[in-house]
């Protein structure tokens, strides 16, 4: 039997954060004893993608996804661009993400986003790598850039799935999967559950977005891995499966979609 098998794979964290900068070390140094085998830390900015190399650089369970988060694509130019499309060639640099729309503040003007959104996209096709994608406030642009792009030959993972399970048959149907992290746990979200009940196991990968999203009892407090689980416990229970077989499944998944080793 593999090592891995019972481990959990966090897809999604940003150690790089400066919420992370008084114990960093301590605590990423203690993660594989409690259980979190890899991790994918994702950049947003420029400046946080050559931290997120950094960090996959110094422990070899951390592997870097590197990308401008829409919020973010204002800094973009075709000099950067440049710059990121290096970066995305590193290799521990697994994705390229976290990538999208987000229509939440009104800064960067949508046909910004979309610009640079179309253009990582491509960047992702032409270095054969998954994409990771954020997706807020903004669903039927996101699906119809998708589309029109033809997602479905790059592959990859709805970040922070938060939409209807209608929507997610959508993403089902490119061959996405779907992160799901501390919000399933929350009472209030009803949409999420009814989406992860819906969606086969085959399809979810866990994910913490630390140091935010924090799942209950610790919602409202600095997120880390070492909350991963109680997401587990909670699909556990939605799918009527042992927690073992949750943390296997997942962690299969997690290869696939990133395209590793078991």
């Amino acid at each position: 039997m593999q090592k891995a098998v019972y481990e959990i794979f966090d897809t999604h964290a940003h150690y790089d954060d400066e919420a992370f900068d008084g114990d960093r070390e301590e605590l990423l140094s203690q993660l594989p004893r409690q259980g979190i085998g890899r991790i994918v830390n994702v950049g947003a900015s420029l400046a946080s993608c050559k931290k997120c190399l950094a960090l996959s650089e110094n422990y070899g369970y951390v592997y870097a996804a590197i990308g401008v988060h829409p919020s973010e694509t204002a800094e973009l130019n075709e000099e950067n661009f440049a710059e990121l499309k290096k970066m995305c060639l590193h290799p521990r640099c697994v994705a390229v993400g976290e990538i999208g729309l987000d229509y939440h503040w009104p800064e960067p003007e949508a046909g910004i986003q979309k610009e640079w959104f179309v253009r990582q996209l491509a960047l992702a096709r032409e270095i054969e790598k998954p994409v990771v994608i954020h997706s807020r406030e903004t669903c039927q642009d996101t699906l119809d850039v998708m589309k029109a792009e033809n997602c479905r030959e790059i592959g990859g993972v709805i970040h922070c799935y938060a939409y209807s399970k209608e929507t997610a048959r959508e993403y089902l149907d490119m061959g996405f999967f779907f992160g799901i992290g501390g919000v399933l746990t929350f009472k209030n979200a009803r949409k999420l559950r009814e989406a992860v009940e819906y969606l086969p196991l085959d399809c979810l990968v866990i994910e913490t977005d630390c140091p935010y999203l924090a799942p209950e009892p610790n919602r409202g407090k600095r997120n880390s891995s070492l909350n991963l689980p109680y997401v587990v416990e909670k699909l556990s229970e939605i799918k009527g499966l042992p927690e073992e077989e949750v943390r296997r499944i997942t962690w299969e998944n997690a290869c696939r979609l990133y395209r590793m080793e078991l």
